[in-house]
């Protein structure tokens, strides 16, 4: 038998632990609803392109700058976007009535018709029950899709005949993928055709349309189905005087294969690394002398790089192949040697010459990036200042606001009842009866 003392020491641990829970509770609920307007500012930031600093996503600018992993980083800007478009469950979470997690999970398979009733599902069920749900209802958004694709795919079709005129009519229905390259060969076609000349009588769309498909047939037929190697297919060939790679005000030419122009600095990050041929012309612009085929850098060189470097150099990216950037560029007197190489991905390869943005190597070897602006873009931001009583801050800031939030605001409404998942998304996915 347990004596009197004894049951009231009892009672104070367990009331004492019930304290400590409660706290717990109402403190994950104030995170959850400060949670909610972090998502805003990303869906705010993200939509004005505020990470448009040399960064390639906003995913990216979040991994730099507040230390999220990448995945968790691309997961809060996925989250943020979808929460702009299903006010309901924003502001459940802005209420601190349901947790993060849950709504995570929702905004995967929620949409403004189904938001009402997936909001009741986060708010009945545990985070747990929340995960099950979506993967019934992702499952059958699956098995939708391809239902669907399926019926797409069969009924593909292109029909050709001649007309009692003799003109030739073609009908069809292609899937959305070769659909999309077909449109892209005929606007080609159409941008060949006539922008670089206006005929006397412009042709409506449908009859440049009609040119145009004319234009990739013979042009498949002259080239052939099969135009080669692939090294050859894709290589793109930039012809640039060596007076302009040193300066951009310099007279000469810096083309494509097609006559098209290209910046110089264009052609300095091109040259950075990639294969060079030297031709001499005589006074007249006759080439009179072609020399070898060689690598800016070098195969071992670019091992060592790689393996130095180990990815993009620029603040925050890190992204695992890039291209080996001359610090100072070669054509400026700058050595083909590893301490004037830096490893960047095409981005920000791109940034660093026809963007503004600078870099160099400080004397202890480290590199130092700037901004257009000139300010300096260290590779881990310092942290942002924390209030001595943060938690305290936060209680007082949702106050204000008038959320008054506490250890049962975000407890789900099970009572413990097994969770039938077949039966749930029946009744809850609108195409669970298909």
């Amino acid at each position: 038998m347990i004596s009197s003392p004894e049951v009231h020491a009892t009672h104070e641990l367990v009331a004492d632990l019930d304290r400590l829970g409660d706290e717990i509770a109402e403190l994950s609920a104030h995170r959850d609803a400060a949670t909610a307007r972090l998502l805003d500012l990303i869906r705010e930031f993200d939509a004005r392109d505020g990470w448009n600093t040399g960064f390639r996503s906003c995913a990216a600018w979040l991994s730099w700058r507040v230390g999220l992993d990448p995945g968790a980083a691309r997961e809060r800007v996925r989250v943020a976007r979808a929460l702009g478009s299903l006010p309901r469950l924003a502001q459940a979470l802005a209420r601190g009535e349901l947790s993060y997690a849950k709504v995570r999970a929702l905004t995967r398979v929620a949409t403004p018709e189904t938001e009402e009733r997936l909001l009741k599902v986060g708010q009945a069920g545990t985070a747990e029950h929340v995960e099950r749900i979506v993967r019934g209802w992702r499952r059958v958004d699956e098995i939708a899709e391809a239902r669907d694709t399926a019926r797409r795919h069969k009924s593909r079709a292109l029909h050709i005949y001649k007309d009692e005129d003799g003109m030739v009519v073609i009908r069809g229905r292609l899937a959305p993928e070769v659909g999309a390259v077909v449109m892209k060969a005929l606007e080609a076609a159409r941008e060949t055709l006539y922008q670089s000349s206006l005929p006397e009588v412009t042709p409506t769309i449908a009859q440049q349309q009609a040119d145009a498909i004319a234009l990739v047939a013979e042009t498949a037929l002259h080239r052939g189905i099969d135009p080669g190697n692939a090294g050859d297919r894709y290589q793109v060939v930039v012809h640039v005087d060596a007076p302009v790679l040193a300066g951009s005000d310099a007279p000469g030419q810096s083309v494509l294969d097609d006559d098209t122009h290209v910046s110089a600095e264009t052609s300095r990050r091109l040259a950075c690394d990639a294969s060079r041929v030297v031709m001499r012309h005589d006074a007249q612009g006759h080439v009179v002398e072609i020399g070898a085929r060689t690598r800016t850098i070098p195969p071992a060189l670019r091992r060592a790089l790689n393996h130095r470097d180990r990815g993009c150099r620029f603040p925050g990216c890190g992204v695992r192949f890039g291209q080996g950037h001359h610090i100072r560029h070669w054509a400026h007197g700058g050595p083909t040697t590893l301490s004037n190489l830096a490893l960047l991905c095409r981005r920000h390869h791109r940034a660093v010459h026809e963007e503004g943005y600078e870099v160099d190597r400080q004397p202890d070897g480290t590199l130092s990036f700037r901004r257009p602006d000139g300010q300096l873009l260290p590779a881990v931001p310092p942290p942002a200042p924390v209030p001595a009583q943060a938690v305290e801050v936060l209680r007082a800031r949702h106050d204000e606001h008038g959320l008054h939030i506490h250890a049962r605001t975000s407890m789900p409404g099970w009572l413990g009842e097994r969770l039938d998942v077949g039966w749930a998304i029946s009744v809850l996915h609108p195409l669970a009866a298909g």
